[in-house]
């Protein structure tokens, strides 16, 4: 390919609406350009890098045993209300309508579709499992898209789905899986961990993300320094005794009630009195599926995972209670609310198992307490659990020496058992050996290939551009000829150019009358992995000169094996064969 065939229009500025470095490079370096609020067009170079994610994905999956279907990217409503998700799933579903009034849907994932594929389809044991998989575009109205590639509306996703007889086999395609898209994002070069998550408006009982480390990530997880469990901070398990010897530290004293005008926050009530946040009790009224209030409490230094709470009340769904739910519940408004005294459903962290001295609101507006102590002035009927969200520091709950470290990350893929959570509600069965019917299990995984170019690039880049690993370069060489009016340095340029492609290298050769510098600022800008600089001073003895993005220094290669020994570079990266 040639540099002056290409549309490349690349830019020396970042665009005004980009926050993140992967917005702003993949604009700068002419992959992407928005259409309308997290919508994107894919520019030629920024489809090459998307089409070599899926590249790889399609191989590991097919050497899997997965199988490639297509289903359609508009979903009956039917469908969905089978399922029950039409009326959950809330505004991030597309709804539309045909011009029959008939009510559809943009996908925005195919559980549905393809549980309805196969309860047409399978009928006895012997039909199963099955893993079937899809790269489609999806579409979930964000409330907010942003980030470019890494939050839009609109992306590409590769969706599978595994059917199976029972939990055993299920269990044992999930760490197929597992170990599936391990080699996935090895493949791509990018540095990730998979860690324990929440299970989400997905549904089912077992979940991981596979989270690619870079500082910009929007995910907070913790890894254990003394052994491989890894979590996001919502879903990390902690030790029930965590926090117990804090709780205790402080002496015993008699409750006291005191004024606190205007002051609700934690950070406001901590200066006003003194004291330390985690010396306080943060009380928070959430609204549950079953219609009714529930009261959690966690440590004022701590933050609540809502997931966990969901799973220590049994629920579909839980929500921060409204200004009136709050006020009904404590009697007082939010920021004044306190667990002593209150006829109320509570659930406490561990970490206030036995806690004294603390302080919290007294349900009365402008009024808290302090000197508040678990089981002399609350306690009765309250049910402890695993609550907060963890942190740097806190003891890993499967090892006896290992703390747990902060990384942030991006998500760009999760695998989820799902049970029988969809085919029991679609009626997707099968027969026994005995003739007994019974519901297919099911398990379901999922990577944001579009997600997955603006991870590599928030991972991958420095002041100068994109560094793509090699697995994702747009085009893994570039060749650069210092002069194209030079016929000596263009025809050599030229030679490279060919030799690379007959050995199978997808080289790019930038043919543009430019100036060195402004090839190489391009060069750097777009993140080529590998330049090979063809000059007059090199061709004088016999040499050009390789680069590699991520290096600062260039290798003098012989003319005559320059082609060959790049050429078994992209091969080792499983480019070529």
């Amino acid at each position: 390919m040639r540099f002056t065939q290409l549309l490349v229009p690349t830019l020396k500025d970042d665009p005004a609406d980009a926050e993140v470095v992967s917005h702003k490079l993949l604009v700068r370096a002419a992959m992407i350009r928005q259409v309308a609020r997290g919508i994107y067009d894919y520019l030629p170079l920024g489809l090459r890098v998307l089409r070599n994610v899926e590249t790889i994905v399609r191989a590991e999956l097919d050497a899997a045993g997965c199988q490639e279907i297509l289903m359609p990217a508009v979903c009956p409503a039917e469908l969905w209300q089978e399922s029950g998700r039409w009326d959950r799933y809330g505004k991030e579903l597309l709804r539309i309508k045909d011009r029959n009034e008939r009510d559809f849907c943009f996908g925005p994932t195919h559980e549905e579709v393809v549980t309805d594929i196969v309860r047409k389809t399978v009928r006895s044991y012997r039909d199963l499992p099955k893993n079937l998989y899809q790269i489609q575009t999806k579409f979930r109205d964000e409330i907010r898209p942003r980030f470019g590639l890494m939050r839009g509306r609109e992306f590409l996703m590769k969706d599978g789905y595994s059917f199976h007889a029972d939990r055993a086999d299920c269990e044992r395609e999930y760490r197929h899986m597992y170990e599936t898209y391990e080699r996935i994002f090895d493949r791509c070069g990018l540095r990730f961990r998979a860690v324990e998550a929440d299970t989400g408006a997905i549904g089912g009982s077992m979940s991981h993300e596979f989270q690619v480390l870079a500082e910009s990530g929007e995910d907070a997880i913790v890894a254990c320094t003394g052994c491989s469990y890894a979590a996001n901070v919502e879903k990390a398990e902690l030790p029930p005794d965590a926090g117990h010897a804090h709780a205790q530290q402080a002496q015993s004293r008699a409750m006291e009630r005191v004024a606190t005008p205007g002051k609700r926050t934690i950070e406001e009530v901590s200066g006003f009195l003194g004291m330390a946040p985690d010396r306080f009790i943060k009380t928070i009224v959430f609204a549950t599926d079953d219609g009714g209030a529930v009261v959690a409490l966690v440590r004022g230094d701590h933050q609540i995972s809502e997931a966990k709470l969901k799973l220590a009340l049994g629920a579909q769904w839980v929500a921060l209670a409204d200004a009136e739910t709050v006020h009904r519940t404590t009697g007082a408004s939010v920021g004044f609310a306190g667990p002593v005294g209150l006829e109320a459903r509570i659930v406490a962290d561990h970490a206030l198992n036995g806690i004294r001295g603390a302080v919290t609101g007294a349900n009365r507006e402008d009024e808290h307490l302090v000197g508040v102590e678990h089981g002399r002035d609350f306690g009765k009927g309250v049910t402890f659990a695993d609550l907060r969200q963890a942190h740097a520091g806190d003891p890993c709950p499967r090892c006896s020496k290992g703390r747990f470290e902060e990384h942030r990350g991006i998500e760009v893929g999760q695998v989820f058992y799902l049970g029988t959570k969809y085919s029991k509600a679609l009626g997707a069965t099968f027969l026994d050996a005995g003739g007994q019917e019974h519901p297919i299990e099911m398990g379901t995984y999922g990577i944001g290939v579009s997600r997955t170019v603006a991870a590599a690039v928030e991972q991958n880049h420095d002041k100068d551009g994109i560094i793509w690993p090699l697995a994702l370069s747009p085009f893994p060489v570039e060749v650069v000829p210092t002069s194209v009016t030079d016929e000596p340095v263009r025809d050599a340029a030229e030679k490279l150019h060919g030799d690379l492609r007959a050995q199978g290298v997808d080289a790019l050769i930038d043919d543009r009358d430019e100036r060195p510098g402004v090839k190489f600022k391009d060069a750097d800008l777009i993140g080529f992995t590998l330049r090979l600089t063809v000059g007059q001073k090199g061709l004088a003895k016999g040499v050009v000169e390789l680069r590699e993005r991520r290096e600062k220094t260039n290798h003098e290669l012989s003319v005559a094996d320059a082609a060959a020994r790049v050429a078994q570079l992209v091969r080792e990266s499983g480019r070529i064969a």
